[in-house]
């Protein structure tokens, strides 16, 4: 029977926290080749709102992107044996990460993510 040591173990969480980087990385550029080739795609045809559907697919890229980023370091930070130095500045990271969140969110739909939608019936959408 095989046992995993320690070593083992922290290399793998190590790994995962890297493709986990990999990932928020990738998404990130690669959602901002998407965006801009519809971009140049609905210029080309006018779109008025060619914009605004710009500046919300980039947003929404970044918030996609973040998300696997803070996942990485959390499970770099906290599947390891963590210290109260790194969960600081998990924490802190977390934190701005959590803030430019919210303010692409605020930039997108226009509200704040603990606020309720409005429909179009109520003459704000």
């Amino acid at each position: 029977m095989n046992h995993w040591g320690l070593s083992e173990v922290d290399t793998i969480i190590s790994a995962v926290g890297m493709m986990g980087d990999l990932a928020g990385v990738l998404i990130i550029a690669i959602g901002l080749i998407v965006v801009t080739l519809r971009f140049f795609r609905a210029l080309a045809i006018n779109e008025a709102t060619a914009y605004t559907g710009y500046r919300s697919g980039i947003g929404r890229t970044l918030l996609l992107g973040l998300e696997f980023l803070v996942a990485a370091d959390i499970i770099r930070t906290v599947a390891t044996t963590p210290t109260f130095t790194s969960v600081g500045v998990l924490a802190a990271i977390v934190a701005i990460r959590t803030f430019l969140s919210w303010s692409l969110q605020l930039e997108i739909e226009g509200r704040w993510p603990w606020q309720a939608r409005t429909t179009k019936q109520d003459g704000n959408a």
